[in-house]
Parts: structure tokens; C-alpha cells; sequence
């Protein structure tokens, strides 16, 4: 099962009470998936990684929450650091937001492309915010500190 599968399968299994988009709280997404989240912002989770094959590197995102988004023209993101600024274009210009069975709540899964040399900065620990752009929508994300 992918992880996406897994992703929807939890989202819409949730026992808190969703009726109203108000209702879904950070919390309540993050009860509903098992991974660890990488950052936050007021309505949404992100969930990210870097993943390798064949020597191409890529950051792979899946953003929980209230954001929703249909696009042809991409998306970019911004990993802010104290020593360092990286700015991530994304592998495809054309991705949607999928809905949960949770009202209110979506999944969009981004893929961004990153050099090898760049791939060794992602590092939550060390990293202050993480700025996605897409369309009109302009969000920023605070990592989490891991326990």
C-alpha cells in the first residue's frame, strides 16, 4: 500500500468529530497518521523526506490540512536556515489537492527536485522555515522539533 493510500485511509477513519472545517485541528490530523511530521503551519501538517534513486534527489512532500489546490503552473519552496536560503521548484507543474473523507480536509502530495549538494541541508533540526508557493496561496511552516 503507498503511502498516499495510507495517508487517505487514516485521514478518513478519524474518530474526532469532523463537521464543520473549524473542527479539524492539527492535532487531530496528526492522531490520524502514524508517520512523524516534518513542519506546521496554522492549518496544515507537512510530511516530508528526501528520497534517492538512481543518483536523482528529490523532497518529497505530502501536506494534511485545509489546503486545497488545483495547478498548472507548479509550485516553489523556500527552506529558510540561519546560514542559508534554498529555493526548490517542483518536479511537475500539474498536481490537486485530493479531498479526505473529513470535512474540510485534503491531501496534496508535491515532489521537489534537489541537487545532491543541496539534499544535505535538509535538516530539521537546523532548518527556521519552510515557505510554499503556489498560485496565490503563500504559506509558511515551522519544523518540528523532534522529540
Amino acid at each position: 500500500m503507498s503511502f498516499i493510500t495510507k495517508l487517505k485511509s487514516a485521514l478518513g477513519n478519524s474518530k474526532k468529530e469532523a463537521t464543520s472545517p473549524n473542527s479539524d485541528t492539527l492535532e487531530s490530523i496528526m492522531a490520524a497518521i502514524e508517520h512523524e511530521p516534518f513542519a506546521l503551519s496554522e492549518d496544515n501538517v507537512l510530511y516530508a523526506g528526501l528520497n534517492e534513486l538512481g543518483g536523482y534527489y528529490s523532497f518529497q512532500t505530502v501536506i494534511c490540512g485545509a489546503f486545497k489546490i488545483k495547478t498548472k503552473k507548479g509550485g516553489h519552496l523556500t527552506i529558510k536556515s540561519e546560514n542559508s536560503t534554498l529555493e526548490l521548484d517542483s518536479e511537475s507543474v500539474e498536481f490537486e489537492s485530493d479531498p479526505t473523507d473529513v470535512k474540510g480536509r485534503h491531501i496534496t502530495k508535491i515532489d521537489f527536485q534537489i541537487d545532491e549538494k543541496d539534499a544535505a541541508k535538509i535538516n530539521p533540526e537546523t532548518i527556521d522555515e519552510l515557505i510554499l508557493k503556489c498560485k496565490t496561496y503563500d504559506i509558511s511552516f515551522t519544523p518540528v522539533e523532534k522529540k
